[in-house]
């Protein structure tokens, strides 16, 4: 696609967009993670008619809607048939998985994908993915951690690149529309001429982050009387690079928590040390009180035996290590 045809909103959005990509030549073999909706239609076909011919379309069916969560794994069947790109289907009763590991269906969700994003890469031996993750999820992403109490690096939690571990296998995740705001997709979606599948889930108050999108940040703008969503948007740019800073700082840390090494580091590298560890270990949501909670295990006399945490699992002390059992 010519960008200089585009016109307006898209255009800057394409521009931003090829600027991060210059990295990622298309002659290289990728994951896409495509839902079936419009962002993920969007970052596709712009990645497409960009030269990148090896994607292998990755979808995961959550089982959550029935037949509406079947009709958008053939939509993208038949998307990534018709682009002559290698297909994925996944399923995975998500319902379940949240009610058997006491998490949210959001949390279980998002588990449920990057566990099979992890195995298709480590099937196809391809370690990385592009996600269509844009502004607006930034914002309300950054506006959830703040609300469950977490450190500036939960605020920045969502980066352009990122890479996740499980097990033996790496993935690194690629977010070429990560400053890319929504209505601008709308518009790409719309002179593109681009078919989507609606998600009616997208508007049900039960989710804490459709909460965010459609009640507590349009709250703030009237309050405000004007749209925040660039100041909070801002913010959390510049909380990324000091937390890459703060990461060179860090030591890594292992499966378990060496109490003695713990307490030699000062209290935000210790807070972030805990951070990581909990990354690590796949313990989701982790927010301030947590935290605080497992620095009170490094005291000898902390009344703490146990710390519960989701999955029916619990942090523990053992002479001078932390450890996470069940």
């Amino acid at each position: 696609m010519d960008v200089c045809l585009v016109k307006g909103k898209q255009r800057r959005a394409l521009i931003e967009s090829e600027r991060f990509l210059r990295d990622f030549p298309p002659s290289n073999r990728y994951l896409i993670g495509v839902s079936g909706g419009r962002d993920s239609i969007a970052l596709l076909n712009l990645l497409v008619d960009l030269g990148y011919k090896k994607l292998v379309v990755c979808h995961l069916n959550h089982q959550l809607r029935g037949a509406a969560s079947r009709g958008d794994a053939r939509f993208v069947e038949k998307v990534a048939r018709n682009l002559r790109l290698d297909c994925e289907i996944g399923s995975t009763d998500v319902g379940a998985l949240a009610k058997r590991s006491r998490l949210s269906i959001e949390t279980a969700a998002r588990f449920a994908r990057l566990a099979f994003f992890v195995e298709v890469a480590r099937r196809r031996s391809c370690s990385r993915i592009f996600l269509a993750h844009h502004a607006d999820d930034l914002v309300e992403t950054a506006l959830l951690n703040l609300f469950r109490g977490a450190s500036p690096g939960g605020m920045a939690a969502m980066r352009k690149i990122s890479v996740h571990r499980i097990g033996k296998t790496k993935l690194t995740i690629l977010r070429p529309l990560l400053g890319v705001w929504r209505s601008e997709i709308n518009s790409y979606i719309k002179q593109q001429g681009l078919k989507f599948c609606e998600d009616r889930t997208n508007r049900e108050m039960s989710f804490s982050r459709n909460r965010i999108r459609h009640r507590i940040l349009p709250y703030i703008n009237k309050t405000f009387g004007r749209d925040v969503s660039k100041a909070i948007w801002r913010t959390a740019a510049i909380w990324v690079d000091e937390e890459s800073f703060l990461d060179v700082m860090t030591p890594v840390v292992g499966s378990r928590l060496n109490v003695v090494e713990l307490r030699k580091l000062a209290l935000p590298l210790q807070r972030r040390a805990i951070v990581n560890w909990f990354r690590l270990n796949r313990v989701p949501n982790a927010g301030f009180d947590l935290v605080e909670n497992v620095r009170s295990l490094m005291e000898p006399s902390s009344l703490l035996s146990k710390i519960n945490v989701p999955g029916d699992r619990h942090i523990r002390r053992r002479a001078k290590t932390i450890f996470i059992e069940g």
